[in-house]
């Protein structure tokens, strides 16, 4: 990589940062979950939201587990 396409890749991670830390901060006010059996959860609307999005990495990453772990079946197969 050249070293201005590593400047604007830095660049870019910066300006996300900062739009996803101020998205943070305008929205730290409090969310109520509720459960089952009369149950609720209170937290800053932030943490929900990062929360779930970790918990749908983990669920994507488990899924795609298996493809990444399937053996190669290419090579099984020589011609006679």
């Amino acid at each position: 990589m050249t070293t201005l396409l590593k400047l604007l890749v830095w660049l870019l991670r910066i300006v996300v940062f900062v739009g996803l830390f101020g998205l943070a901060i305008k929205n730290s006010g409090p969310m109520e979950l509720r459960f089952f059996l009369e149950q609720s959860w209170t937290a800053p609307i932030s943490l929900v939201i990062l929360t779930v999005f970790a918990i749908g990495v983990a669920v994507g990453l488990t899924a795609a587990l298996g493809v990444f772990l399937r053996p190669d079946r290419t090579s099984s197969r020589e011609p006679h």
